[in-house]
């Protein structure tokens, strides 16, 4: 076993320290959250947003009031940042596992397992080869509904295939001693297969109805992001499968001509974070165009709009060419972010060490090196705030524990893991 190099320090103590629409500090949770409410409902003119930069696309404006900028808040929740781990090789995904410890993939393809203590494990045996070039390699990790009695897990990676690679699904049974894993079988490949280095996607998440749902990018480059739209391809999609890889027979486009069973939704850029809610909504957030980072509540066979339906311009400074900002037929996003935050892993909290964040979805920034919190009313988004500025890190993924506390790891060459718990 190797030993992280920090097994144990003080905790940092952090508060939240952003300006608030509202006045005086609420005095529990469900003041604090009527707080919110009331001063996130206030026009622009009322309250002041975190952002507030110039947008990238200036000649744009939202559908509709609140679809972006919301009003900053604060739930005044002082919490502890400790640092469980460090010495991760560019870390992507953290699963929590039932007593404590937790999964931990690093992108060059090894999955490791760090105990609460901070020990961290030699690499799981058994993963398939990865092909670990720009934004591809060890991607998500998540475990099966039924883990405690089958220690199943899945996986997505890119992998290289005959003309290029792909985004695909695995699952094991993770060995007893938890250091390998067995039973290994792909069940699932994103078509088709492309040789590029970009926008693979990918988050992974269990449905309430066991199904699991994927995400997967368009593969960047101008010529695929045709694939978005069309129903004879996985990339720019949202999936829907059955625990063995299969496309279930309700899924929106079974049965017609031309289209892959598998997909749930499409018009998508690079999804890299997707969350269910306390409701059993699925929530996807996705890498845009440059002001264009989307929040979109994930609904059945919609179509989401990339690449003809899009806010913001090209990393170029170009407009998008052919696309408009709405168009019927297309979904609106219920957010977005001009300027983006790059956001990787999400997570929507109900634990109870933290009761005046229930319900606040949470999501990685690794452009903005932050954390960012949105409350959410009705299936809007209320109010917004940005926790961890001053450590100055690539978020890359943030999940609730067992324990009701949050766990990030950090998208850096020497990556950290995280444990957040409200201040002693």
């Amino acid at each position: 076993m190797l030993t992280a190099r920090v097994t144990s320090i003080p905790a940092i103590v952090l508060t939240a320290a952003l300006a608030a629409c509202s006045g005086a500090p609420p005095a529990d949770s469900s003041t604090a959250q009527a707080a919110e409410s009331g001063a996130a409902a206030a026009t622009s003119a009322q309250c002041k947003p975190v952002e507030t930069r110039p947008p990238n696309a200036s000649n744009q404006s939202p559908a509709r009031p609140g679809q972006t900028r919301a009003c900053a808040v604060t739930s005044n929740v002082a919490f502890d940042v400790s640092v469980v781990a460090k010495g991760l090789v560019n870390p992507w995904a953290v699963e929590p596992l039932p007593g404590g410890d937790l999964l931990v993939t690093e992108k060059s393809g090894r999955l490791r397992l760090v105990s609460a203590s901070g020990t961290i494990g030699q690499p799981i045996a058994g993963l398939p080869r990865v092909d670990a070039r720009g934004q591809g390699g060890l991607l998500d990790v998540a475990l099966s509904p039924t883990f405690d009695t089958d220690r199943t897990i899945y996986w997505s990676f890119t992998e290289p295939r005959q003309g290029g690679n792909g985004t695909s699904i695995a699952r094991g049974v993770l060995s007893a001693d938890r250091t390998r894993l067995e039973q290994v079988q792909v069940i699932f490949r994103v078509l088709p297969t492309y040789d590029g280095t970009m926008h693979y996607g990918s988050r992974l998440a269990f449905g309430t109805d066991g199904m699991l749902y994927a995400t997967f990018g368009e593969r960047s480059d101008s010529q695929m992001r045709r694939y978005s739209q069309q129903f004879d391809s996985h990339l720019g999609k949202i999936v829907r499968i059955r625990p063995d890889g299969t496309g279930p027979p309700d899924n929106p486009f079974v049965g017609q001509a031309g289209a892959l069973p598998e997909i749930w939704t499409l018009g998508h850029r690079n999804v890299q974070a997707a969350a269910f809610d306390p409701q059993g909504k699925l929530w996807g957030i996705e890498h845009g165009a440059r002001g264009g980072d989307e929040l979109n509540l994930v609904e059945k066979g919609k179509n989401f709009g990339w690449p003809i339906v899009a806010y913001g311009i090209e990393y170029s400074g170009r407009p998008l060419s052919g696309a408009v900002t709405a168009r019927s037929g297309y979904e609106q996003p219920v957010y977005y972010w001009d300027p983006v935050i790059a956001p990787s892993g999400a997570t929507f909290y109900t634990g109870d060490a933290f009761p005046a964040w229930r319900n606040n979805l949470f999501i990685g920034s690794l452009g903005q090196q932050r954390l960012v919190r949105l409350v959410l009313e009705n299936d809007r988004v209320t109010g917004e705030e940005h926790l961890l500025i001053d450590r100055s890190q690539r978020v890359r993924d943030v999940r609730q524990g067992p324990d009701g506390l949050l766990y990030i790891v950090t998208d850096q060459q020497d990556g950290e893991l995280w444990r957040i718990s409200p201040r002693r």
